[in-house]
Protein backbone atom coordinates (compact mmCIF):
# COMPACT_ATOMS: atom_id res chain seq x y z
CA UNK A 1 0.00 0.00 0.00
CA UNK A 2 1.58 3.16 -1.17
CA UNK A 3 0.39 6.29 -0.23
CA UNK A 4 1.26 9.58 -2.27
CA UNK A 5 1.47 13.34 -0.87
CA UNK A 6 0.90 16.37 -3.27
CA UNK A 7 2.22 19.52 -1.76
CA UNK A 8 1.50 22.86 -3.63
CA UNK A 9 -0.01 26.32 -1.94
CA UNK A 10 -2.27 26.52 -5.40
CA UNK A 11 -5.02 23.64 -4.36
CA UNK A 12 -6.26 23.80 -7.90
CA UNK A 13 -3.10 22.43 -9.12
CA UNK A 14 -2.86 19.01 -6.73
CA UNK A 15 -6.52 18.31 -7.16
CA UNK A 16 -5.99 18.58 -10.70
CA UNK A 17 -2.88 16.17 -10.27
CA UNK A 18 -4.95 14.41 -7.64
CA UNK A 19 -7.76 13.41 -10.43
CA UNK A 20 -6.22 13.29 -13.74
CA UNK A 21 -3.38 10.75 -13.27
CA UNK A 22 -4.08 7.15 -12.67
CA UNK A 23 -2.31 6.73 -9.74
CA UNK A 24 -3.68 2.62 -8.80
CA UNK A 25 -2.03 1.98 -12.52
CA UNK A 26 1.21 3.09 -10.71
CA UNK A 27 0.69 1.12 -7.93
CA UNK A 28 -0.37 3.97 -5.79
CA UNK A 29 -3.31 3.18 -3.15
CA UNK A 30 -3.87 6.48 -1.77
CA UNK A 31 -2.98 10.19 -2.94
CA UNK A 32 -3.46 12.94 -0.12
CA UNK A 33 -3.34 16.87 -0.72
CA UNK A 34 -1.57 19.75 1.20
CA UNK A 35 -1.80 23.39 0.47
CA UNK A 36 1.94 24.53 2.93
CA UNK A 37 4.83 22.95 3.99
CA UNK A 38 3.56 22.97 6.99
CA UNK A 39 -0.07 20.84 6.45
CA UNK A 40 2.58 18.20 4.37
CA UNK A 41 4.82 17.66 7.73
CA UNK A 42 1.41 17.25 10.18
CA UNK A 43 -0.09 15.01 7.21
CA UNK A 44 3.22 12.94 7.45
CA UNK A 45 2.97 12.72 10.90
CA UNK A 46 -0.48 10.90 11.23
CA UNK A 47 0.38 8.72 7.77
CA UNK A 48 2.51 6.29 6.37
CA UNK A 49 3.35 8.21 3.37
CA UNK A 50 5.97 6.94 0.86
CA UNK A 51 6.61 9.62 -1.28
CA UNK A 52 5.83 13.31 -1.42
CA UNK A 53 5.42 15.07 -4.67
CA UNK A 54 6.35 19.54 -3.88
CA UNK A 55 6.20 22.84 -5.87
CA UNK A 56 9.59 24.42 -4.62
CA UNK A 57 7.86 27.82 -4.36
CA UNK A 58 5.42 27.87 -1.27
CA UNK A 59 5.21 30.85 1.08
CA UNK A 60 6.72 30.21 5.01
CA UNK A 61 8.58 27.53 3.97
CA UNK A 62 9.69 26.45 0.02
CA UNK A 63 10.09 22.81 -1.19
CA UNK A 64 13.61 22.97 -0.88
CA UNK A 65 13.16 23.07 3.30
CA UNK A 66 9.92 20.67 3.57
CA UNK A 67 12.50 18.27 2.08
CA UNK A 68 15.26 18.86 3.81
CA UNK A 69 12.71 18.33 6.97
CA UNK A 70 11.79 14.97 5.45
CA UNK A 71 15.15 13.91 4.95
CA UNK A 72 15.89 14.30 8.86
CA UNK A 73 12.63 12.84 9.89
CA UNK A 74 11.28 10.15 7.31
CA UNK A 75 14.75 8.97 5.25
CA UNK A 76 12.70 6.50 3.54
CA UNK A 77 10.29 8.72 1.89
CA UNK A 78 10.88 9.14 -2.28
CA UNK A 79 10.71 13.06 -2.69
CA UNK A 80 9.74 14.40 -6.34
CA UNK A 81 9.87 18.24 -6.76
CA UNK A 82 7.86 20.31 -9.09
CA UNK A 83 9.63 23.87 -10.13
CA UNK A 84 9.39 26.18 -12.60
CA UNK A 85 13.35 27.19 -12.06
CA UNK A 86 15.67 25.29 -14.17
CA UNK A 87 18.54 27.32 -11.87
CA UNK A 88 21.63 25.07 -11.41
CA UNK A 89 21.68 26.25 -7.84
CA UNK A 90 18.23 24.74 -7.20
CA UNK A 91 19.53 21.63 -8.74
CA UNK A 92 22.82 21.50 -7.14
CA UNK A 93 20.47 22.27 -3.48
CA UNK A 94 18.08 18.97 -4.82
CA UNK A 95 20.86 16.70 -5.19
CA UNK A 96 22.04 17.41 -2.17
CA UNK A 97 19.00 16.43 -0.67
CA UNK A 98 18.83 12.92 -2.09
CA UNK A 99 15.44 14.59 -4.05
CA UNK A 100 14.44 11.66 -5.78
CA UNK A 101 13.34 13.08 -9.30
CA UNK A 102 13.69 16.67 -10.37
CA UNK A 103 10.45 17.71 -12.71
CA UNK A 104 10.54 21.60 -14.47
CA UNK A 105 6.90 23.01 -14.76
CA UNK A 106 4.51 22.59 -16.46
CA UNK A 107 4.18 19.35 -15.36
CA UNK A 108 3.69 17.22 -18.20
CA UNK A 109 1.48 14.28 -16.62
CA UNK A 110 3.72 11.53 -18.76
CA UNK A 111 6.89 12.90 -17.20
CA UNK A 112 4.97 13.04 -13.58
CA UNK A 113 4.07 9.52 -14.06
CA UNK A 114 7.32 8.16 -15.27
CA UNK A 115 9.00 9.53 -12.08
CA UNK A 116 6.20 8.55 -9.65
CA UNK A 117 6.25 5.18 -11.52
CA UNK A 118 9.79 4.97 -10.89
CA UNK A 119 10.17 5.92 -7.17
CA UNK A 120 7.12 2.99 -6.45
CA UNK A 121 10.15 0.77 -7.93
CA UNK A 122 12.68 1.94 -6.02
CA UNK A 123 10.43 2.02 -2.66
CA UNK A 124 9.05 -2.19 -3.56
CA UNK A 125 12.83 -2.89 -4.07
CA UNK A 126 13.59 -1.55 -0.92
CA UNK A 127 10.90 -3.88 1.21
CA UNK A 128 11.78 -6.92 -1.17
CA UNK A 129 15.51 -6.58 0.30
CA UNK A 130 14.30 -5.53 4.01
CA UNK A 131 11.99 -8.71 3.77
CA UNK A 132 15.15 -10.93 2.17
CA UNK A 133 17.40 -9.70 5.26
CA UNK A 134 14.51 -10.20 7.76
CA UNK A 135 14.03 -14.24 6.34
CA UNK A 136 17.75 -14.25 6.03
CA UNK A 137 17.99 -12.96 9.87
CA UNK A 138 17.67 -16.43 11.70
CA UNK A 139 20.86 -17.82 9.97
CA UNK A 140 22.64 -14.79 10.45
CA UNK A 141 21.74 -14.78 13.95
CA UNK A 142 22.39 -18.27 14.60
CA UNK A 143 26.20 -17.86 12.66
CA UNK A 144 26.69 -15.04 14.75
CA UNK A 145 25.57 -16.52 18.14
CA UNK A 146 28.07 -19.79 16.84
CA UNK A 147 31.00 -17.36 15.90
CA UNK A 148 30.23 -16.07 19.97
CA UNK A 149 30.05 -19.10 21.58
CA UNK A 150 32.89 -20.56 19.88
CA UNK A 151 35.44 -17.87 21.05
CA UNK A 152 35.56 -15.97 17.87
CA UNK A 153 37.42 -12.51 18.56
CA UNK A 154 35.08 -9.50 17.01
CA UNK A 155 35.66 -5.93 18.19
CA UNK A 156 32.80 -4.97 20.64
CA UNK A 157 32.10 -2.07 17.46
CA UNK A 158 31.62 -5.31 15.55
CA UNK A 159 29.22 -6.96 17.26
CA UNK A 160 27.27 -3.77 18.49
CA UNK A 161 26.74 -3.15 14.73
CA UNK A 162 25.40 -7.06 13.72
CA UNK A 163 23.21 -6.90 17.07
CA UNK A 164 21.59 -4.01 15.64
CA UNK A 165 21.45 -4.87 12.13
CA UNK A 166 19.99 -8.94 12.83
CA UNK A 167 18.02 -7.34 15.84
CA UNK A 168 18.94 -9.03 18.80
CA UNK A 169 17.95 -6.87 21.42
CA UNK A 170 20.90 -7.46 23.38
CA UNK A 171 24.14 -4.90 23.78
CA UNK A 172 27.91 -4.99 24.49
CA UNK A 173 28.07 -5.23 28.47
CA UNK A 174 24.93 -6.81 29.28
CA UNK A 175 25.03 -8.87 32.67
CA UNK A 176 23.73 -11.77 31.00
CA UNK A 177 22.76 -15.26 31.83
CA UNK A 178 22.83 -18.40 29.18
CA UNK A 179 20.29 -21.31 29.16
CA UNK A 180 21.32 -24.90 26.95
CA UNK A 181 18.37 -26.40 26.63
CA UNK A 182 18.14 -30.40 25.21
CA UNK A 183 15.15 -31.68 24.06
CA UNK A 184 14.01 -35.14 25.68
CA UNK A 185 13.57 -38.67 24.70
CA UNK A 186 9.69 -38.05 23.34
CA UNK A 187 11.03 -35.47 20.93
CA UNK A 188 13.82 -37.98 19.27
CA UNK A 189 11.02 -39.91 17.40
CA UNK A 190 10.87 -37.06 14.84
CA UNK A 191 12.84 -36.69 11.60
CA UNK A 192 15.12 -33.77 11.42
CA UNK A 193 12.38 -31.24 10.23
CA UNK A 194 10.13 -32.40 12.55
CA UNK A 195 13.04 -31.56 15.21
CA UNK A 196 13.72 -28.63 13.65
CA UNK A 197 9.88 -27.67 14.01
CA UNK A 198 9.86 -28.66 17.95
CA UNK A 199 12.65 -26.56 18.22
CA UNK A 200 11.18 -23.67 16.77
CA UNK A 201 8.22 -24.07 19.18
CA UNK A 202 10.45 -24.02 22.26
CA UNK A 203 12.10 -20.89 20.92
CA UNK A 204 9.02 -19.01 20.64
CA UNK A 205 7.71 -20.51 24.31
CA UNK A 206 10.74 -19.14 25.73
CA UNK A 207 11.35 -15.96 24.11
CA UNK A 208 7.56 -15.55 25.70
CA UNK A 209 8.11 -16.28 28.92
CA UNK A 210 11.24 -14.66 29.48
CA UNK A 211 9.95 -11.59 27.89
CA UNK A 212 8.22 -10.02 30.43
CA UNK A 213 11.41 -9.14 32.70
CA UNK A 214 14.08 -10.48 29.55
CA UNK A 215 15.71 -9.08 26.68
CA UNK A 216 16.10 -12.72 24.79
CA UNK A 217 18.49 -14.54 22.17
CA UNK A 218 17.30 -17.62 20.94
CA UNK A 219 19.14 -19.88 18.35
CA UNK A 220 20.23 -23.35 17.96
CA UNK A 221 24.49 -23.34 19.20
CA UNK A 222 27.22 -25.30 17.07
CA UNK A 223 26.55 -28.38 19.36
CA UNK A 224 23.02 -28.24 18.32
CA UNK A 225 21.52 -27.90 21.40
CA UNK A 226 19.40 -24.78 21.48
CA UNK A 227 20.70 -21.91 23.82
CA UNK A 228 18.74 -19.14 25.37
CA UNK A 229 21.28 -15.99 25.91
CA UNK A 230 19.47 -13.15 28.26
CA UNK A 231 19.75 -10.08 29.73
CA UNK A 232 17.59 -8.65 32.27
CA UNK A 233 15.25 -5.85 31.37
CA UNK A 234 16.20 -2.16 32.53
CA UNK A 235 12.82 -1.74 34.21
CA UNK A 236 12.87 -5.16 36.24
CA UNK A 237 16.69 -4.11 37.24
CA UNK A 238 15.19 -1.05 38.74
CA UNK A 239 12.38 -2.78 40.78
CA UNK A 240 13.98 -5.78 42.61
CA UNK A 241 16.70 -3.55 44.78
CA UNK A 242 20.79 -3.64 45.22
CA UNK A 243 23.12 -5.94 46.68
CA UNK A 244 21.75 -9.49 47.94
CA UNK A 245 18.16 -8.16 47.20
CA UNK A 246 18.92 -8.02 43.42
CA UNK A 247 21.10 -10.87 43.02
CA UNK A 248 17.95 -12.94 44.68
CA UNK A 249 15.68 -11.66 42.51
CA UNK A 250 17.21 -12.23 38.86
CA UNK A 251 17.82 -15.66 39.76
CA UNK A 252 14.05 -15.77 40.95
CA UNK A 253 13.17 -14.24 37.23
CA UNK A 254 15.35 -17.01 35.81
CA UNK A 255 14.43 -19.77 37.21
CA UNK A 256 10.55 -18.98 37.41
CA UNK A 257 10.78 -18.66 33.51
CA UNK A 258 13.27 -21.67 33.13
CA UNK A 259 10.93 -24.24 35.39
CA UNK A 260 7.78 -22.70 33.53
CA UNK A 261 9.15 -23.42 29.80
CA UNK A 262 10.08 -27.09 31.25
CA UNK A 263 5.99 -27.05 31.89
CA UNK A 264 4.86 -25.97 28.84
CA UNK A 265 6.95 -27.66 27.03
CA UNK A 266 5.62 -30.81 28.60
CA UNK A 267 1.78 -29.54 28.69
CA UNK A 268 1.77 -28.09 24.84
CA UNK A 269 4.31 -30.04 23.08
CA UNK A 270 4.01 -33.52 25.21
CA UNK A 271 7.90 -33.29 25.76
CA UNK A 272 10.00 -32.80 27.94
CA UNK A 273 13.68 -30.72 28.31
CA UNK A 274 16.66 -31.01 30.75
CA UNK A 275 18.34 -27.13 31.25
CA UNK A 276 21.66 -26.24 32.24
CA UNK A 277 21.96 -22.14 33.05
CA UNK A 278 25.28 -20.48 33.70
CA UNK A 279 26.37 -17.96 36.05
CA UNK A 280 25.93 -14.68 35.33
CA UNK A 281 28.71 -13.00 32.77
CA UNK A 282 29.43 -10.13 30.72
CA UNK A 283 28.36 -10.36 27.41
CA UNK A 284 29.69 -10.96 25.20
CA UNK A 285 33.37 -11.94 26.32
CA UNK A 286 32.17 -14.23 28.94
CA UNK A 287 29.67 -16.63 26.71
CA UNK A 288 32.80 -18.87 25.53
CA UNK A 289 33.58 -19.74 28.53
CA UNK A 290 29.68 -20.13 29.88
CA UNK A 291 29.04 -21.65 27.09
CA UNK A 292 31.95 -24.50 27.39
CA UNK A 293 30.89 -25.04 31.11
CA UNK A 294 27.15 -25.62 30.22
CA UNK A 295 28.27 -28.07 27.82
CA UNK A 296 30.37 -29.82 29.63
CA UNK A 297 27.91 -30.08 32.64
CA UNK A 298 25.07 -31.15 29.94
CA UNK A 299 27.17 -34.12 28.74
CA UNK A 300 27.22 -35.13 32.21
CA UNK A 301 23.99 -35.09 32.87
CA UNK A 302 22.88 -36.96 29.57
CA UNK A 303 19.62 -38.65 29.17
CA UNK A 304 19.77 -40.37 32.58
CA UNK A 305 18.83 -37.14 34.08
CA UNK A 306 16.03 -36.39 31.66
CA UNK A 307 13.84 -33.15 33.37
CA UNK A 308 16.59 -31.81 35.53
CA UNK A 309 17.38 -28.09 35.57
CA UNK A 310 20.55 -27.54 36.70
CA UNK A 311 22.00 -23.87 38.18
CA UNK A 312 25.91 -24.00 37.82
CA UNK A 313 25.91 -20.94 40.55
CA UNK A 314 25.23 -24.06 42.60
CA UNK A 315 27.76 -26.08 42.17
CA UNK A 316 30.55 -24.69 43.85
CA UNK A 317 32.96 -26.85 42.10
CA UNK A 318 31.85 -25.53 38.66
CA UNK A 319 34.31 -22.16 39.28
CA UNK A 320 37.24 -24.49 40.30
CA UNK A 321 37.95 -25.84 36.43
CA UNK A 322 39.75 -24.57 34.26
CA UNK A 323 37.52 -24.58 31.79
CA UNK A 324 37.83 -21.38 29.68
CA UNK A 325 41.62 -22.42 28.43
CA UNK A 326 40.27 -24.83 26.21
CA UNK A 327 38.07 -22.28 24.29
CA UNK A 328 41.06 -21.94 22.52
CA UNK A 329 40.67 -25.49 20.35
CA UNK A 330 37.10 -24.46 19.54
CA UNK A 331 37.98 -20.53 18.19
CA UNK A 332 38.17 -19.88 14.02
CA UNK A 333 40.25 -21.04 12.49
CA UNK A 334 38.42 -24.77 13.60
CA UNK A 335 40.79 -27.68 13.85
CA UNK A 336 38.53 -29.18 10.36
CA UNK A 337 38.81 -26.02 8.79
CA UNK A 338 42.56 -25.94 9.14
CA UNK A 339 43.20 -30.18 8.43
CA UNK A 340 41.09 -29.15 5.30
CA UNK A 341 43.30 -26.58 3.76
CA UNK A 342 45.98 -29.12 4.67
CA UNK A 343 47.64 -26.87 7.12
CA UNK A 344 48.95 -29.54 9.17
CA UNK A 345 51.38 -27.79 11.36
CA UNK A 346 48.94 -25.20 12.19
CA UNK A 347 46.46 -27.72 13.25
CA UNK A 348 48.84 -29.39 15.05
CA UNK A 349 50.05 -26.01 17.29
CA UNK A 350 46.65 -25.19 17.90
CA UNK A 351 46.14 -28.63 20.01
CA UNK A 352 49.41 -27.98 21.51
CA UNK A 353 48.39 -25.28 22.83
CA UNK A 354 45.69 -26.32 24.34
CA UNK A 355 48.10 -28.98 25.73
CA UNK A 356 50.65 -26.68 27.15
CA UNK A 357 47.49 -24.84 29.27
CA UNK A 358 46.42 -28.27 30.76
CA UNK A 359 49.96 -29.10 31.55
CA UNK A 360 50.30 -25.54 33.04
CA UNK A 361 46.99 -25.66 34.69
CA UNK A 362 46.75 -29.23 36.00
CA UNK A 363 44.03 -30.26 33.57
CA UNK A 364 41.22 -32.80 35.29
CA UNK A 365 41.29 -36.22 33.23
CA UNK A 366 37.88 -35.07 32.00
CA UNK A 367 39.41 -32.01 29.76
CA UNK A 368 42.11 -34.16 28.36
CA UNK A 369 38.97 -36.28 26.93
CA UNK A 370 37.39 -33.52 25.79
CA UNK A 371 40.56 -32.75 23.84
CA UNK A 372 41.10 -36.57 22.42
CA UNK A 373 37.79 -36.70 20.98
CA UNK A 374 37.85 -33.32 19.62
CA UNK A 375 41.29 -34.22 17.57
CA UNK A 376 39.16 -37.31 17.12
CA UNK A 377 36.12 -36.15 15.54
CA UNK A 378 38.06 -33.50 13.62
CA UNK A 379 40.43 -36.39 11.95
CA UNK A 380 37.25 -38.17 10.98
CA UNK A 381 35.25 -35.36 9.51
CA UNK A 382 37.94 -34.90 7.04
CA UNK A 383 39.04 -38.81 6.38
CA UNK A 384 35.17 -39.43 5.61
CA UNK A 385 35.04 -35.84 3.17
CA UNK A 386 37.67 -38.04 1.48
CA UNK A 387 36.15 -41.38 1.10
CA UNK A 388 38.81 -43.01 3.68
CA UNK A 389 38.06 -44.04 7.26
CA UNK A 390 40.47 -43.57 9.89
CA UNK A 391 39.61 -46.76 11.62
CA UNK A 392 41.55 -48.74 8.81
CA UNK A 393 44.38 -46.05 8.85
CA UNK A 394 45.27 -46.36 12.09
CA UNK A 395 43.00 -49.41 13.50
CA UNK A 396 43.80 -49.34 17.11
CA UNK A 397 45.36 -45.65 18.18
CA UNK A 398 41.40 -44.64 17.60
CA UNK A 399 39.97 -46.78 19.69
CA UNK A 400 39.46 -45.69 23.18
CA UNK A 401 38.69 -48.78 25.04
CA UNK A 402 41.70 -50.70 23.76
CA UNK A 403 44.40 -47.88 24.76
CA UNK A 404 42.79 -45.64 27.94
CA UNK A 405 46.57 -44.12 28.14
CA UNK A 406 45.79 -42.15 25.02
CA UNK A 407 44.50 -39.19 27.59
CA UNK A 408 46.90 -40.33 30.57
CA UNK A 409 48.81 -37.25 30.35
CA UNK A 410 49.03 -33.99 28.02
CA UNK A 411 52.30 -35.45 26.91
CA UNK A 412 50.73 -38.42 25.78
CA UNK A 413 47.88 -36.45 24.16
CA UNK A 414 50.50 -34.56 22.30
CA UNK A 415 52.21 -37.72 20.75
CA UNK A 416 49.30 -38.99 19.60
CA UNK A 417 47.79 -36.15 18.08
CA UNK A 418 51.06 -35.63 16.50
CA UNK A 419 51.08 -39.35 15.05
CA UNK A 420 47.35 -39.43 13.82
CA UNK A 421 47.57 -36.14 11.62
CA UNK A 422 50.90 -37.28 9.98
CA UNK A 423 49.29 -40.59 9.36
CA UNK A 424 46.35 -39.05 7.69
CA UNK A 425 48.43 -36.42 5.86
CA UNK A 426 50.21 -39.19 4.48
CA UNK A 427 47.25 -41.03 3.61
CA UNK A 428 45.46 -38.24 1.63
CA UNK A 429 48.79 -36.97 0.20
CA UNK A 430 48.78 -40.74 -1.54
CA UNK A 431 45.14 -40.23 -2.33
CA UNK A 432 46.15 -37.43 -4.09
CA UNK A 433 48.54 -38.81 -6.20
CA UNK A 434 46.63 -41.51 -7.29
CA UNK A 435 43.58 -38.99 -8.10
CA UNK A 436 46.64 -36.88 -9.82
CA UNK A 437 47.51 -39.91 -11.96
CA UNK A 438 43.79 -40.80 -12.75
CA UNK A 439 44.13 -37.46 -13.85
CA UNK A 440 47.04 -37.54 -16.44
CA UNK A 441 46.28 -40.84 -17.77
CA UNK A 442 42.63 -39.02 -18.80
CA UNK A 443 44.58 -35.87 -20.05
CA UNK A 444 46.50 -37.92 -22.24
CA UNK A 445 43.43 -39.90 -23.50
CA UNK A 446 42.25 -36.49 -24.71
CA UNK A 447 45.20 -35.21 -26.39
CA UNK A 448 45.35 -38.46 -28.50
CA UNK A 449 41.97 -38.46 -29.42
CA UNK A 450 41.61 -34.74 -30.29
CA UNK A 451 44.68 -33.14 -32.37
CA UNK A 452 42.27 -30.84 -34.26
CA UNK A 453 41.86 -27.07 -33.66
CA UNK A 454 39.92 -27.34 -30.76
CA UNK A 455 42.57 -29.04 -28.94
CA UNK A 456 44.31 -26.54 -26.12
CA UNK A 457 45.41 -26.57 -22.84
CA UNK A 458 42.09 -24.64 -21.85
CA UNK A 459 39.79 -27.42 -23.92
CA UNK A 460 41.40 -30.11 -22.15
CA UNK A 461 41.37 -28.29 -18.74
CA UNK A 462 37.36 -27.52 -19.12
CA UNK A 463 37.07 -31.96 -20.17
CA UNK A 464 38.49 -33.06 -16.57
CA UNK A 465 37.24 -29.78 -14.77
CA UNK A 466 40.25 -28.43 -13.43
CA UNK A 467 42.07 -24.23 -14.20
CA UNK A 468 43.86 -24.38 -17.18
CA UNK A 469 47.10 -22.90 -14.85
CA UNK A 470 46.76 -25.68 -11.99
CA UNK A 471 46.02 -28.26 -14.90
CA UNK A 472 49.70 -27.53 -16.11
CA UNK A 473 51.22 -27.35 -12.64
CA UNK A 474 49.85 -31.08 -11.98
CA UNK A 475 51.27 -32.18 -14.89
CA UNK A 476 54.46 -30.71 -15.16
CA UNK A 477 54.89 -32.14 -11.73
CA UNK A 478 53.78 -36.14 -12.70
CA UNK A 479 55.23 -35.90 -16.06
CA UNK A 480 58.14 -33.56 -15.66
CA UNK A 481 56.74 -31.80 -18.62
CA UNK A 482 54.35 -29.01 -19.20
CA UNK A 483 51.12 -29.90 -20.61
CA UNK A 484 51.87 -26.83 -23.48
CA UNK A 485 54.62 -28.85 -24.35
CA UNK A 486 53.45 -32.09 -23.97
CA UNK A 487 50.47 -31.31 -26.63
CA UNK A 488 52.80 -30.03 -29.22
CA UNK A 489 55.00 -33.19 -29.10
CA UNK A 490 52.26 -35.61 -29.50
CA UNK A 491 51.55 -33.34 -32.38
CA UNK A 492 54.63 -33.53 -34.03
CA UNK A 493 54.53 -37.22 -33.43
CA UNK A 494 51.53 -37.40 -35.27
CA UNK A 495 53.18 -35.63 -37.49
CA UNK A 496 55.58 -37.82 -38.47
CA UNK A 497 53.10 -40.78 -38.41
CA UNK A 498 51.32 -39.09 -41.13
CA UNK A 499 54.25 -37.99 -42.96
CA UNK A 500 55.70 -41.73 -42.98
CA UNK A 501 53.31 -44.14 -43.31
CA UNK A 502 50.23 -42.25 -45.16
CA UNK A 503 50.44 -39.91 -48.34
CA UNK A 504 48.16 -37.23 -47.55
CA UNK A 505 49.19 -34.04 -48.71
CA UNK A 506 51.13 -31.27 -45.99
CA UNK A 507 48.18 -29.09 -45.62
CA UNK A 508 45.82 -32.04 -45.29
CA UNK A 509 48.09 -33.26 -42.16
CA UNK A 510 48.61 -29.66 -41.01
CA UNK A 511 44.96 -28.96 -40.81
CA UNK A 512 44.08 -32.33 -39.39
CA UNK A 513 46.77 -31.31 -36.59
CA UNK A 514 45.09 -28.21 -36.02
CA UNK A 515 47.28 -25.79 -38.13
CA UNK A 516 44.97 -23.41 -40.48
CA UNK A 517 48.77 -22.11 -41.84
CA UNK A 518 50.59 -25.09 -43.44
CA UNK A 519 53.62 -22.80 -43.68
CA UNK A 520 53.34 -21.91 -39.68
CA UNK A 521 53.23 -26.36 -39.46
CA UNK A 522 56.55 -26.73 -41.60
CA UNK A 523 58.00 -24.19 -39.15
CA UNK A 524 57.39 -26.15 -36.71
CA UNK A 525 57.77 -29.22 -37.65
CA UNK A 526 61.22 -27.79 -38.43
CA UNK A 527 61.80 -26.51 -34.89
CA UNK A 528 61.31 -29.80 -33.32
CA UNK A 529 62.79 -32.05 -35.94
CA UNK A 530 65.52 -30.40 -37.30
CA UNK A 531 63.95 -30.64 -40.88
CA UNK A 532 60.90 -29.53 -43.56
CA UNK A 533 58.27 -32.50 -43.25
CA UNK A 534 58.98 -32.83 -47.02
CA UNK A 535 62.59 -33.54 -46.31
CA UNK A 536 61.31 -36.02 -43.58
CA UNK A 537 59.03 -37.46 -46.18
CA UNK A 538 61.94 -37.68 -48.59
CA UNK A 539 64.33 -39.20 -45.38
CA UNK A 540 61.68 -41.45 -44.27
CA UNK A 541 60.93 -42.84 -47.83
CA UNK A 542 64.53 -43.40 -48.88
Amino acid sequence: MIEVLLVDDEAYVTESLARTIPWPELGVSGVVCAQSAAEALRVLEERDIDIVVTDIRMPEMDGLALIAEISRKKPHVRTILLTGYSDFEYAKRAIQLQVFDYILKPVNDEELMLAVSNAVESIQDEWRQQHQRRTDYPVLRANLLHDLLLGRRLSPRVVEDKLRQYEVPLRVGDDAAMVLVQLGRPFSRFDESGAALMEFAVGNIAEELFAPHFRVWYARGPHDYPVIVAALRDESARGIGVGPQFETGRRKFLEDAVRELRRQVRTCLNGDISAVVAAWFAFPDGLPAAYRESLAAMFRLGREEEGRILFLEDEASSRERPIGAIDALYRPPTLVHLLESNQWEAAKQKVFAVLDEAEAASFPRELLYEIFFSVTNALMYVAHRQGRFMSRIAPQSLDFMLDRGIAESPDKLRRWTADMMDRLREELAESDRDERRAVIRKVRKLVAERMGPELSVKTVADQVYMHPVYLSKVFKAETGESLGDYIFRMRMERAAHLLRDTNKKIYEISSELGYQNPQHFSKMFRKHYGVTPNEFREQAGG
